[in-house]
């Protein structure tokens, strides 16, 4: 069988350093080319790629791509981008396509699966900029288009069946794994060195993700604000990684206006080689999200044993299953005494920190492999 890929939303392939479906997709391509070699696998990529980043996937069985025309797609109409990445696509005879950004030329007519693990835009329009909204009009055709789905919680595929109006057995849930280093912790002297680059200052909390409306960071400050008042968490500070996004200067904003510079501190893009670090040293990981489709980073964090806090209306309750403290995301007062009980509350924070490090060790990027080659397989065997 010859599987095509849509690998472009890798950054880096050598460090496995992309946010959201950039991770996914390089954690995916790896491990499917380690129980795999039977298949031949064409993975697609654009003019941002560099040579000596695709040695990684380098195999018998596998044949890089890249789009010529890719550099120009800001000049381009979208009509017609879709058509030269169909001519493309179409010219390399595969039996089934994925796209793990959910992004398909509409005209082109093989086999097609879609990774759906993100539908906060269709959720909470109010949360996003206008062109964002714009652009994703086109994401319901290509779902419906689609052979197959692979959506990564039971919640992201209620909503998809809600929200692009699908059928429930167009839809298999495969949810994401967990890169094993998370669990090898770090050195206590790597660790001091690391908190030394940033000049962060313990106790603190840990915020990890990009600074937009969805991350819910305006309530988290003002939770954090009022949970500093409480007796023995004076000294307690926030640290929040993560690259900006829209809106990401009004979070700074409030910071000034409620005196908590001393406080809260922003430092931007972390580097997968300080994740384990910036969790390990946390007093706690804070995640109260409005919408998640997954929530890699809580696993992250709980693999590092770190007590984490999430909210209680995403899919993070779904992935965590009872290891994290929920709030209410909406109810800044339930954010304030869900800080003040993860900081405080010794028994609680051990039963998170055993409970939830147990919990990450179930999500194994190998079984995200089989299941999604399974799909593969089905797909492109139909006549």
């Amino acid at each position: 069988m010859r599987i095509g890929i849509d690998a472009r939303t890798i950054l880096n392939p050598a460090k496995g350093e992309a946010a959201g479906t950039g991770h996914y997709t390089y954690q995916l391509i790896r491990n499917l080319l380690d129980i795999d070699s039977g298949n031949q696998y064409v993975l697609f990529f654009d003019w941002r790629a560099r040579h000596r980043d695709m040695e990684k996937f380098s195999r018998e069985n596998v044949k890089i791509c890249y789009f010529p025309f890719s550099h120009y797609k800001k000049y381009l109409p979208i009509a017609y981008m879709h058509l030269l990445t169909s001519v493309v696509l179409a010219r390399e005879k595969l039996d089934v396509y994925h796209s793990p950004a959910g992004s398909v030329p509409l005209s082109y007519s093989g086999k097609t699966v879609v990774t759906i693990d993100n539908l906060a835009i269709f959720k909470h329009p109010d949360l996003f900029p206008k062109y964002e909204r714009v652009r994703a009009r086109m994401r319901p055709y290509i779902a419906r288009k689609a052979d197959a789905i692979i959506a990564v919680t039971e919640a992201t595929k209620k909503d998809i069946m809600d929200v692009h109006a699908i059928s429930e057995e167009k839809i298999t849930v495969i949810s994401h794994g967990l890169d094993k280093r998370f669990f090898e912790g770090c050195q206590e002297r790597e660790a001091d060195d690391i908190l030394q680059t940033y000049a962060i200052v313990t106790p603190y909390l840990f915020f990890l993700g990009t600074l937009e409306p969805t991350k819910n960071l305006s309530r988290l400050l003002e939770g954090f604000a009022r949970a500093k008042d409480h007796q023995g968490l004076r000294d307690l500070k926030l640290v929040i990684g993560g690259k900006d996004g829209w809106m990401a200067d009004e979070y700074r904003r409030f910071i000034n206006d409620h005196q908590l510079k001393d406080d809260v501190q922003f430092i931007g893009y972390v580097p997968p080689d300080h994740l384990n670090a910036l969790f390990h040293r946390a007093h706690a990981f804070v995640f109260p999200s409005i919408y998640e489709s997954f929530g890699m980073v809580i696993l992250e964090a709980m693999a590092n044993k770190t007590p984490v806090l999430i909210s209680n209306t995403t899919s993070l309750v779904e992935t965590a299953c009872a290891c994290a403290h929920t709030v209410d995301p909406y109810d800044v007062a339930a954010i304030t005494q869900g800080i003040i009980a993860i900081c405080t509350n010794n028994t609680l924070r051990d039963a998170l920190i055993v409970n939830g490090y147990e919990r990450a060790k179930k999500f194994d990027w190998k079984e995200t492999a089989r299941k999604t080659l399974e799909m593969y397989q089905s797909v492109g065997g139909r006549k």
